[in-house]
């Protein structure tokens, strides 16, 4: 994605103007967009190959298998792999294992389960040469751990779905093992979502107390134990909330990173951020959670020529989730009339330039199994009035809505606090739904708290506004199948956020996922897509591209565009 010429001049001119807006309003003292000092560097580092990444969010757990935020992704990629990846051709390949297992290969082959029904067998071998960061060989025990934790539904693991159609987990030796699926699924050999755990180490904890595992994980307790980690680098500092740094693993079997350390530092505040790559703090702002696209702009018009500025459209959805079981928003017709009442297009234009398309659902047209043939909301404040006189929201009183019974239409909306974009975003959205009578209150949080309580426990009242970063043909169980809503009964499992629970949306997600080839899938995939649409449980912002600000002299960082990580491939990165 590029921009060039006289259209570019008007961008920037447009979003300098904004970008200093912005800044008068940063977060207030003036220590707040001060450089950090860099952590643990003494005079005797300066020999080693370092790098040096800011990314505005820490990660609330490092457990691999718990909880699914990017900050733990972007850090993950470094110090672990998942056993399969999607690569940069959004193709799946072989992560943690020797060939990808297909049909065609006899890897993977249908049999019956033992119902009866039609499932397929599907098996793996680990890397020879694979072993933790501790000098402790990474066998197939580690594969067991990660399954038995994932299969206790107490314990709060992502992805419980892909751990329940795994009925049975055979083990041949101790690099080899076969997974029983209890269906025949197009994505039978992905398994991105299950990452070894060491069993030398996280068996006791697990077994003690499944259901206080994940507080009591050692990847809590003491995420710097290099036994934890098996990938390029190791965690060896950690502070709470600041920053990780990352070393060298002596025990790597795979191609040697260039870079001795590599710190990754957590900076909310964005004009933070660019303050210390200005100052040198920090040497690349990472894309998959760095300078939203309209920061990036302001920041290359004024520093472009000093850095390396890439844009990667892809998979990154921002979006607002809505609370249905919030009374109010629960009237599906409040919720079209919060979509009408949203001018997308006009802040795609004033504040993106034109380079943040407007999104209609949570598959992107990227994806090869997008569908037009769904309802589309432009901006139409008339039907947006009406909609709301339709729920009975009909009695104005000093420019809010009120019912019958007097309540007022107030919603709460809640994001990311130091995201300047979001924050912009909020109050863009704020004031246009004011012009419908609709009372929008503003309460962000950090990250952290954010991520780690409030979406993931269901805290917040209204709206939350975040993105999802998903894989390609991502199927939407976790977060719109009714079997995903996080409950405390199952320690908060799913990204079913909004409650939607719906019989015919549960078919045809089931459905796509019981195909194997494409055009059996896409007539599913677009009944996803229009129920998705007309129910409006989430309410679609923009395809977001992601902006990554890299020194001149760093090479072999390739976006993805995806869920996966650049930090997959840490090891080709290197300095010219």
């Amino acid at each position: 994605m590029s921009l060039s010429g006289a259209r570019l001049a008007i961008v920037r001119r447009t979003i300098l103007l904004l970008a200093t807006a912005l800044a008068l309003t940063a977060c207030g003292s003036g220590d707040n967009n001060a450089p950090i000092a860099p952590g643990g560097d003494t005079d005797a580092d300066q020999s080693l190959r370092q790098l040096t990444i800011g990314i505005t969010q820490y990660p609330s757990t490092m457990h691999p298998n718990i909880e699914n935020m990017v900050a733990k992704t972007y850090v993950r990629g470094m110090a672990a792999r998942a056993i399969t990846i999607f690569n940069h051709d959004w193709e799946l390949a072989c992560s943690l294992c020797t060939e990808l297992p297909t049909i065609e290969n006899g890897l993977a082959v249908l049999e019956d389960t033992p119902d009866g029904n039609p499932g397929i067998a599907v098996s793996y071998e680990l890397p020879a040469k694979a072993t933790w960061g501790d000098g402790t060989p990474l066998t197939t025990k580690d594969i067991v751990l990660a399954y038995d934790v994932g299969r206790d539904t107490t314990t709060g693991s992502n992805n419980i779905e892909m751990y329940r159609r795994i009925y049975k987990l055979e083990v041949h030796d101790d690099k080899r093992f076969t997974i029983h699926i209890d269906k025949v699924t197009f994505d039978y050999n992905g398994l991105g979502d299950l990452y070894p755990l060491p069993d030398h180490i996280e068996r006791e904890v697990f077994e003690a107390d499944p259901y206080e595992y994940r507080h009591r994980t050692q990847y809590n307790a003491n995420v710097t134990n290099p036994g934890l980690w098996f990938g390029p680098y190791l965690i060896s500092e950690a502070q709470q909330g600041s920053y990780l740094v990352m070393t060298r693993n002596p025990h790597w079997y795979g191609k040697a990173p260039y870079f001795d350390r590599i710190t990754v530092r957590a900076i909310q505040n964005t004009s933070a951020m660019e303050a210390n790559i200005l100052s040198g703090t920090i040497d690349m702002i990472g894309g998959e959670l760095g300078l939203q696209l309209d920061q990036a702009l302001a920041f290359e018009s004024r520093h472009g020529e000093k850095f390396n500025i890439v844009y990667k459209p892809g998979l990154q959805y921002e979006h607002i989730d809505v609370n249905l079981q919030n009374p109010i928003l629960a009237d599906k017709r409040v919720r079209k009339a919060l979509l009408y009442g949203m001018d997308r297009e006009q802040m795609n234009q004033r504040i993106f330039s034109g380079n943040q398309p407007v999104a209609d659902t949570s598959v992107s047209p990227l994806d090869k199994v997008a569908s037009d043939n769904i309802v589309k909301y432009g901006y139409d404040k008339d039907k947006a009035m009406a909609l709301l006189d339709e729920a009975g929201w009909t009695d104005m009183r000093d420019g809010v809505r009120h019912n019958a019974e007097g309540q007022p239409l107030k919603i709460e909306i809640m994001s990311t606090a130091g995201n300047k974009t979001r924050e912009l975003l909020e109050q863009v959205i704020q004031g246009q739904l004011k012009e419908i009578g609709v009372d929008l209150r503003i309460r962000n949080e950090a990250p952290r708290v954010f991520f780690g309580q409030t979406t993931r426990e269901r805290r917040f009242t209204g709206l939350a506004l975040f993105a999802w970063t998903s894989a390609p043909e991502n199927v939407p169980r976790s977060t719109l199948h009714s079997s995903e809503i996080p409950t405390a009964e199952n320690n908060y499992s799913g990204q079913n956020y909004t409650t939607i629970s719906m019989p015919e949306l549960d078919a045809a997600i089931e459905a796509v996922e019981k195909t194997l080839t494409l055009e059996e899938r896409l007539p599913y995939w677009e009944k996803i897509q229009q129920i998705y649409a007309e129910e409006l449980p989430v309410l679609p912002l923009f395809w977001r591209p992601n902006s990554f600000i890299l020194p001149h002299w760093l090479k072999g960082v390739r976006p993805t565009g995806h869920l996966n990580s650049s930090t997959d491939w840490v090891e080709e990165w290197r300095r010219e």
